[in-house]
């Protein structure tokens, strides 16, 4: 029974770390972008510094 006991550990604690992984990386994907942000549109040329 301890041998089964640690594998539902590690399972847990695998999904654990990958829960957190896949958070950090949602995080840096909705993160809006620093430095300089230029965009060209119909009223012409935008240049915002972030």
């Amino acid at each position: 029974m301890p041998g089964n006991r640690n594998v539902l550990y590690l399972i847990i604690a695998a999904l654990v770390v990958a829960v957190g992984v896949l958070s950090y990386n949602l995080y840096q994907a909705k993160k809006e972008p620093e430095g300089l942000q230029i965009n060209v549109g119909p009223n012409g040329l935008k240049i915002q510094n972030k």
